[in-house]
């Protein structure tokens, strides 16, 4: 993993920072795991906005994730690993001994032609899916289910992982990304080893643009809005605002918004850090 940073021969070059793409070994998704991904530009069925700074970007093509692992016992070979423009991390193309092929999200430090595999009984190697009971403790995982066959939820983005820190009965705890320490049944299935691509918080777009390539309109300023717009619009010269909210008036940077009735409170042992 390494970044590059341009040189300042345009201005939108100057404090641009770009992937290296060191862990790239192909340009060329697999045509079989490919499918449609419309864009909605924030509108819902009838057409009204209801999510503003989304539209446009550049036209995206989804690569069909395998998040459950779900083909245990079958070794699979490392073919390529990818660029997949719709998530942050790099993805792996496995090939299984009868010819199926799949895409995952790659771990760091995956190399093509290792052999990897998911099910309980296999070894916690890099790559690997297994059941969190059979994980040694200590062990740094991502991929991680919170119910047994649901498929990873948890730590998928890059350079993310979570580490197994007890055991105890039918449940194991673990550390996560956030910093919660929670509690997550022990069939539930968990990839060894921390998620690729950690050098994406490094990268600077450099312009507005590359925004728009991704799909991000410009977004307005609550303190520059009228108070019609914003409960921190309106006010003489440069108002402050007063306390960061959201439009519909919730409190922002520090307010939980986390229901305290919620069934699943029980299975949180400490709270994410502020």
């Amino acid at each position: 993993m390494s970044v590059r940073k341009l040189k300042p021969i345009t201005p939108g070059q100057r404090f641009r920072v770009v992937n290296g793409f060191d862990a790239i070994t192909t340009d060329k998704p697999e045509k079989s795991l490919l499918a449609p991904l419309k864009k909605s530009g924030g509108r819902n069925s009838q057409g009204k906005m209801t999510m503003r700074q989304k539209g446009g970007g550049h036209k995206r093509r989804y690569r069909v994730i395998d998040f459950k692992r779900d083909k245990q016992g079958v070794a699979a070979t490392v073919e390529s690993i990818q660029y997949d423009p719709n998530r942050t991390a790099f993805i792996a193309l496995l090939v299984y001994a009868d010819g199926e092929k799949r895409y995952v999200i790659a771990p760091n430090g995956l190399q093509v032609g290792q052999e990897v595999s998911s099910g309980a009984g296999v070894a916690p190697e890099i790559g690997n899916a297994l059941p969190l009971s059979e994980i040694p403790l200590g062990t740094i995982i991502s991929g991680i289910e919170l119910r047994p066959g649901q498929g990873a939820v948890m730590s998928r983005s890059a350079g993310t992982f979570a580490q197994l820190m007890a055991k105890d009965g039918k449940f194991v705890t673990i550390k996560l990304p956030s910093g919660e320490t929670r509690l997550v049944l022990a069939d539930c299935l968990a990839t060894i080893g921390a998620v690729s691509n950690s050098d994406h918080q490094l990268l600077v777009s450099g312009k507005a643009g590359r925004s728009r390539w991704l799909g991000r309109r410009p977004r307005t300023r609550p303190v520059a809005m009228n108070p019609v717009d914003h409960p921190m619009g309106g006010g003489e010269g440069r108002a402050s605002g007063g306390h960061p909210r959201s439009r519909n008036g919730i409190p922002a940077k520090g307010y939980r918004t986390r229901s305290k009735t919620k069934s699943t409170n029980k299975y949180i042992l400490e709270r994410r850090k502020k």
